[in-house]
């Protein structure tokens, strides 16, 4: 099966501002930051067939990321969280529970401000093509398509 993914871009200002905060991420949220990764990517990487399909499963995969992953926390709950290595967003998830509410956007609309109070530099991200309400919502946020590549 052919798996084709996109190189996304933000070359232009972005004139919303995120509604929300969030916070670094933090060892007592991991059991509950892996549920809800798996649930997000699981769909996507079993139609994929890219194995395993729940992919997180333990802390060692992501200490070295840690310290750039943002979460979206409401009463010990994670709603969502996004990633921000460098000029890259990545990992951008929304808890199922509280999916179709915008807080897709608003993650990464913070995201966005995050990468901008440290760089002037494009922004950029990757995206699976099957996810096209990730990429929908992408290019409603002023990101192209700059490469496609066949990941297998």
């Amino acid at each position: 099966m052919e798996i084709i993914a996109y190189e996304m871009q933000l070359n232009k200002a972005v004139t919303d501002e995120p509604n929300i905060s969030c916070i670094p991420f933090q060892m007592q949220y991991f059991e509950e930051y892996k549920r809800i990764y798996n649930e997000c990517f699981y769909e996507m990487r079993k139609a994929l067939d890219i194995e395993p399909y729940n992919f997180l499963q333990a802390y060692g995969q992501i200490v070295d990321k840690a310290g750039d992953i943002y979460l979206l926390v409401d009463n010990e709950e994670i709603i969502g969280s996004v990633a921000c290595y460098g000029n890259e967003i990545d990992d951008l998830i929304v808890n199922p529970g509280f999916r179709r509410q915008g807080y897709g956007k608003q993650l990464l609309l913070w995201g966005i401000q995050r990468i901008r109070e440290r760089s002037d530099e494009p922004i950029t991200l990757h995206v699976a093509a099957w996810n096209q309400g990730a990429v929908e919502l992408y290019e409603k946020c002023g990101f192209e398509i700059v490469k496609r590549e066949k990941v297998r």
